[in-house]
């Protein structure tokens, strides 16, 4: 997954989105889902990384997902981004400096719905998984 997500990185930011701009895995196969581009800064190493992930458009906020799979734990991405939450992301060719935060419940309560109706796979990742899976609000800085 490491190396498919770094490939997808290139060909996003080279193409503009228009090569790994949609998910088609899962039940992305049959309604491929757009993708946007992530940074973050390790909250150790300081290293900045870029990370694809599926997104949700809520007015002028972008809604991302911590899923990891239904994993038992939250994904990487998500710790940096609490610990260090003004940061960028890139949807197409358009990049915009954007802060985070996690959902409140009201929020979440509102927004998994949509997620679900976008991509399937995140219920059954919440199903898998006994940790509430974060749904993070990014709001233009």
């Amino acid at each position: 997954m490491k190396y498919g997500a770094k490939a997808q990185v290139w060909l996003y930011r080279r193409t503009g989105g228009r090569i790994g701009g949609k998910w088609r895995i899962g039940s992305g196969f049959r309604k491929p889902v757009p993708v946007l581009l992530l940074g973050h800064r390790g909250r150790k190493s300081a290293t900045e990384y870029t990370t694809p992930l599926i997104y949700l458009l809520d007015g002028d906020n972008v809604i991302v997902v911590a899923s990891q799979g239904g994993m038992p734990k939250n994904p990487q991405w998500y710790s940096n981004l609490m610990a260090s939450p003004d940061t960028w992301l890139q949807i197409g060719s358009e990049r915009r400096d954007v802060h985070a935060r996690t959902a409140d419940f009201a929020e979440r309560t509102r927004l998994w719905p949509l997620l679900v109706e976008r991509y399937a796979d995140f219920a059954n990742y919440q199903a898998w998984t006994d940790r509430e899976i974060p749904v993070v609000v990014l709001s233009r800085r």
